[in-house]
């Protein structure tokens, strides 16, 4: 059996519309976990765990032509759980169908980064695990973040993070923005960053929310 832990940035038509929602396109959700799908026959469905302002989720979902049933399942006022049904492009659901060959299963949760990724681990055979490596389409950048060890899960509070998210606060941290006194603004960490103020300052919030969730989980 083979760990592998990957993040896929799909774009285009691999990234449906609900999808880009998810990761990074609504500023108003925090977190953003798919906690278990069924692509196996079309309508596909999605079980969903949200955290940040999700009634402007579910507004998104009541005006989308191609959702065909939701429930919104609150846990506290910025956490639910959220199930929907609709759907999803072939190619879509091609690059799902990539992760499902063999031996290959995937481990809940696949985690939306606000970057326009996703992570996951996957476990298989190597040689299956290996195929669907290969198999991913050109229009989606693949990126190996670990193979092996010890858990199947996220074996640190670091592992939580996205790579935006963590280059981010690894950029604070080197130029001295948690130095007390502070030695680095935001404008300093954008500018490392070479993006925009606004930008910069929402992937460090979503990867401090991310760790102090991560170091306090159960």
């Amino acid at each position: 059996m083979k760990r592998v832990r990957i993040t896929l940035a799909p774009a285009g038509e691999y990234a449906p519309p609900i999808y880009r929602l998810l990761a990074g396109g609504a500023a108003y959700l925090d977190r953003v976990e798919i906690c278990n799908w069924n692509v196996a026959t079309p309508p596909s469905a999605f079980l969903l765990w949200l955290r940040g302002d999700y009634r402007r989720f579910e507004t998104e979902l009541e005006r989308r032509e191609n959702v065909h049933e939701y429930e919104i399942l609150p846990i506290t006022d910025r956490e639910c759980h959220c199930f929907f049904e609709g759907t999803v492009s072939s190619a879509a659901r091609s690059l799902f169908e990539n992760f499902t060959r063999g031996s290959l299963m995937t481990v809940p949760p696949i985690e939306c980064n606000d970057d326009g990724s996703n992570t996951y681990t996957i476990i298989g055979s190597e040689r299956d695990t290996q195929a669907a490596i290969d198999g991913v389409p050109d229009g989606v950048d693949v990126t190996v973040e670990a193979v092996g060890g010890e858990t199947v899960a996220p074996e640190s509070a670091v592992g939580r993070l996205s790579p935006r998210q963590r280059e981010a606060i690894e950029t604070a941290l080197a130029i001295g923005y948690y130095d007390v006194p502070r030695e680095a603004t935001i404008d300093d960490i954008a500018r490392e960053l070479d993006c925009g103020t606004a930008t910069a300052a929402e992937h460090l919030q979503k990867g401090e929310s991310n760790l102090i969730a991560a170091l306090f989980d159960g």
